[in-house]
């Protein structure tokens, strides 16, 4: 388990000059533990590629032990100040408490009419990669004015497809985005993959089917860092960005749905 500790200079990298983030969305489900574990491998991936990483964990909430956005969310981004403590060795990867702050930002960007990501370009600059991790319903508002492809790790068995479909559907309804769906195994037998592969295939017809678009799909081993790094790369290839001048998305992406008003792309 890698520990969190936040940039202890945070608030002094505000004064330089704004510059792009880059964002990915990682949905998490209800199995958490399998879930974690692929994220931090993944993160550890993403930083032998060189980008250094904070990962805003929706699914952990702040306290006073354990401050998070919600805490950094109250303090203004021009103050040095502006920074937590959330441990005394720093680590390379910065995880944050983030499940009552990133409902905070949608209702900010909705009273304020603007782009609900905007506001964490000035706490989080100094980093090279964003990872917003949180359930479907907490990603899907947030995700509106950014082309990023979220990544949803499908758990195994029938449950995982409609666990997997429905997170699709809330990500769809409210930012009209495709996702990356990964099964993750943790061997590497031929019966795994044939059923993993059978599984990825109902998904994949469900979307069509119900949600008017289509999906990526991958299958991987838990264990492989060449399958880890190869599902790195499909992200920050698809990877949304942060910038001082952030835009809508376009509008290609959000019209044309069909009338139950859903669609993955």
């Amino acid at each position: 388990m890698l520990d969190a500790s936040f940039h202890q200079g945070a608030g002094l990298h505000s004064f330089t000059p704004q510059s792009e983030l880059r964002v990915l969305a990682v949905a998490s489900h209800g199995q958490a533990e399998s879930g974690m574990e692929a994220l931090w491998q993944l993160c550890a991936s993403l930083q032998r590629l060189g980008y250094p990483v904070v990962v805003l964990d929706g699914t952990a909430d702040e306290t006073e032990a354990s401050p998070g956005l919600h805490h950094l969310l109250s303090q203004a981004p021009w103050q040095e100040g502006a920074s937590l403590d959330l441990g005394a060795i720093a680590s390379s990867l910065a995880v944050i408490p983030a499940a009552q702050g990133l409902p905070e930002l949608a209702r900010i960007a909705q009273a304020t009419d603007t782009a609900p990501l905007q506001a964490l370009l000035p706490y989080f600059r100094a980093y090279g990669l964003l990872v917003l991790h949180a359930p479907a319903s907490v990603l899907g508002p947030l995700l509106t004015h950014t082309a990023t492809t979220p990544l949803v790790m499908m758990p195994p068995g029938a449950a995982g497809v409609l666990t997997s479909y429905q997170t699709l559907k809330q990500i769809a309804l409210h930012a009209g985005l495709p996702c990356t769906v990964a099964a993750v195994l943790q061997g590497n037998s031929a019966p795994e993959r044939t059923k993993a592969a059978g599984a990825l295939r109902t998904l994949q017809q469900c979307a069509d089917r119900h949600l008017g678009g289509h999906m990526r799909t991958t299958t991987l081993s838990a264990h492989n860092g060449q399958d880890m790094q190869r599902l790195a790369l499909q992200l920050l290839e698809n990877a949304g960005t942060i910038g001082g001048t952030m835009s809508a998305m376009p509008t290609h992406n959000l019209t044309g749905l069909p009338s139950h008003g859903v669609r993955s792309h």
